[in-house]
């Protein structure tokens, strides 16, 4: 069995799924006290690094996401797929877990 090599520009989301870089989970409260890992919450903001091609429609077409490479994007806490590429992790959405989208 040959090995794979994954990393972001080599997967490419199918359908209506996004692949999102996840930002970074706060290290210390407001009040400055350190969080150790197991109190840390799992982060709901990431930038989309990948985009599917789009749901197909009823007729067969595809329908355009509403989101972008770039776009960064707050998302459901417990939606997607956890995936960690190297020292980064990731993300795979579908579209519909995307709450919003943060400017």
């Amino acid at each position: 069995m040959a090995a794979v090599s994954l990393s972001v520009s080599t997967v490419q989301p199918l359908a209506d799924r996004v692949f999102v870089k996840v930002s970074a989970s706060e290290e210390k409260t407001a009040g400055g006290i350190l969080l150790p890992d197991a109190a840390k919450e799992k982060p709901q903001v990431g930038e989309i690094v990948q985009v599917g091609p789009g749901k197909r429609a009823d007729d067969g077409s595809r329908q355009e996401l509403d989101v972008k490479v770039g776009d960064k994007v707050l998302y459901s806490k417990y939606a997607g797929t956890d995936i960690k590429l190297g020292s980064d992790e990731f993300v795979l959405l579908s579209e519909k877990d995307i709450l919003a989208i943060v400017s």
